[in-house]
């Protein structure tokens, strides 16, 4: 399986995987992803986040390989700065979010567009994932978004997003799904389209059927991506949802340098031959 680094893909999560609790990544991480990189291997994340929210990133790291963006509404490819694979809500999720919203007024909401996020209704919570996310929204009337929508996000504390997901369990709103992200978030995404999907895309438009595909997360929204993955894999602090679907739980949270543990599993089965036979 993991015969050769050149044929070894290792995909992230960013937030709770790859970056620690101050929102950057480790140095150690990052030496690391340079290590796997001049060996061979290739690189890359799957993420949540905007376009816009992820290049801020790319001052202390490169991806070799096209990148999963917007919980897997995109499989876009950087260096030619093109989408290689888009799925959009379908329109009615409009009607979806003003019935939410009349439910709940005070509750944080952004859209996420090919151009940029686009807050919709501006709470504290709002105010927080900006910020962390170094992003300069628009902030717009929800009649003003006219592009195509990657996603939906809503965002407040979590007693509250708790209190949303039953009321949207109760409601069973068809023709989307809907996600945890965070316990402050919850999304809105394409019906049957998660980091899984795009990252199964990601295989068949790359060709990568001959190649060992690792993926790492740590939320609700990564277990079908763990799941897809020929080794999935999850840091000490991830949900206990992802460590049942997960092949590798690490001793290491994402304080803790979990992706340079992860690499250093990889080169320790290069070394010994390749097998892995799972937990």
């Amino acid at each position: 399986m993991f015969e050769d680094i050149n044929k070894v893909l290792l995909i992230t999560d960013m937030d709770g995987t790859f970056l620690n609790s101050k929102k950057i990544p480790s140095e150690e991480n990052l030496k690391a992803v340079e290590r796997f990189q001049k060996a061979g291997g290739k690189f890359t994340i799957a993420t949540g986040r905007a376009l816009q929210a992820v290049k801020l990133y790319f001052e202390y790291f490169n991806c070799n390989f096209p990148m999963v963006m917007f919980n897997g509404g995109m499989v876009y490819d950087f260096e030619r700065d093109v989408s290689l694979y888009d799925s959009f809500v379908p329109d009615f999720t409009r009607n979806i979010v003003l019935d939410i919203l009349n439910k709940f007024p005070k509750l944080g909401c952004e859209i996420l567009v090919r151009s940029n996020i686009k807050i919709v209704q501006y709470n504290d919570m709002e105010e927080y994932h900006t910020r962390i996310c170094k992003s300069n929204p628009d902030i717009v009337s929800l009649d003003e978004v006219h592009e195509p929508w990657y996603k939906v996000l809503f965002a407040d504390t979590e007693e509250n997003i708790d209190e949303v997901q039953r009321y949207v369990e109760e409601k069973n709103f068809s023709g989307v799904d809907f996600v945890r992200s965070d316990k402050f978030f919850y999304e809105i995404l394409p019906t049957g389209n998660s980091k899984g999907t795009a990252v199964s895309k990601l295989r068949e438009i790359c060709n990568l059927s001959d190649y060992t595909i690792v993926c790492v997360g740590d939320y609700d929204n990564d277990i079908e991506m763990i799941e897809y993955a020929d080794v999935g894999v999850c840091p000490s602090n991830a949900v206990e949802s992802v460590k049942r679907a997960a092949d590798i739980v690490l001793k290491q949270s994402n304080d803790e340098n979990a992706i340079a543990a992860v690499i250093d599993f990889i080169f320790s089965k290069i070394k010994n031959g390749g097998k892995f036979d799972g937990r």
